[in-house]
């Protein structure tokens, strides 16, 4: 069959689509950015960034922009379509993306943070600040991470099994009340029937994955991949053999870990260890 011709000439990636029919929508009304803020109620600088594809907003102002625009749940579906656009993420990570999206089960184990999957806000966004990533760009990755766990929700998500080194536990945000905030959720998330959370403690010793973040993804046809990864790159392992090796390593890891239980209790009490916020 011949290649199918591209019609209206527009991005085929979902995030830059949708910055495009934001524009052109407000382009063929003939208003400004500021005019349109002044009509919908944002500000003019949140559509602004919108139209250049640097962030995505949030539901609530899509879903006034369609009904501004006379174009009811059009842009709500583009804005849900680009908030799992693999395109978003930097080009190493984009093919793992997509692998990711099509899983039926994953683990992870995290030698040194937490999984992108379980972040809060406050957590990515200092874990991504320390990386020298700053301005538009930092806010549009931090987007991109959150949008990443509505893989975990949903009437049927993934089963997601995650071994934490205890060094990711006891290293805090800057951010005191941030790292409250992640910990409770990592304490929720375990309670999950879908997610299952595993400290494995420093008395656990050396272990074969000591300076290793590995990700592994069964998908739909039966067949592992593995995805490893350091502060400066990151690999895709497709080769059967290595794939084994790595899960070899992660389950003699598992075992030595404490069970999901015991995890969810370490959580509990290193949230009750956490220095009260003074009164205002």
């Amino acid at each position: 069959m011949p290649p199918r011709k591209v019609v209206t000439g527009r991005s085929q990636e979902p995030r830059r689509r949708y910055a495009e029919e934001l524009r052109r929508l407000r382009l063929a009304k003939g208003l400004t950015l500021r005019e349109l803020a002044a009509l919908v109620g944002w500000d003019a600088s949140l559509f602004g960034k919108l139209e250049t594809g640097s962030s995505l907003g949030s539901p609530d102002v899509a879903e006034a922009l369609d009904q501004f625009y006379g174009t009811p749940g059009l842009l709500l579906a583009m804005w849900e379509m680009a908030l799992g656009d693999p395109t978003q993420f930097r080009e190493k990570y984009r093919r793992y993306m997509a692998l990711e999206a099509e899983a039926v089960s994953l683990w992870h184990y995290g030698a040194s943070a937490v999984p992108g999957l379980l972040q809060t806000a406050g957590y990515a966004r200092e874990a991504l600040a320390a990386g020298w990533i700053k301005d538009d760009e930092l806010d549009q990755q931090v987007e991109a991470r959150l949008g990443r766990r509505k893989l975990l929700e949903g009437d049927s998500p993934p089963l997601f099994r995650v071994i934490l080194s205890e060094a990711v536990l006891r290293t805090s945000l800057r951010d005191k009340e941030a790292w409250r905030e992640q910990l409770q959720h990592l304490a929720e998330a375990a309670e999950r029937p879908n997610i299952t959370i595993q400290v494995l403690p420093f008395s656990a010793g050396p272990h074969g994955l000591m300076n290793t973040n590995v990700k592994f993804l069964r998908l739909p046809d039966g067949h592992t991949v593995a995805y490893t990864e350091n502060d400066l790159r990151g690999e895709l392992v497709e080769d059967s053999a290595t794939v084994e090796e790595l899960q070899r390593r992660y389950d003699a890891m598992r075992d030595l870990a404490l069970s999901p239980a015991e995890t969810l209790k370490f959580i509990l009490r290193m949230l009750e260890e956490l220095p009260c916020e003074p009164p205002t």
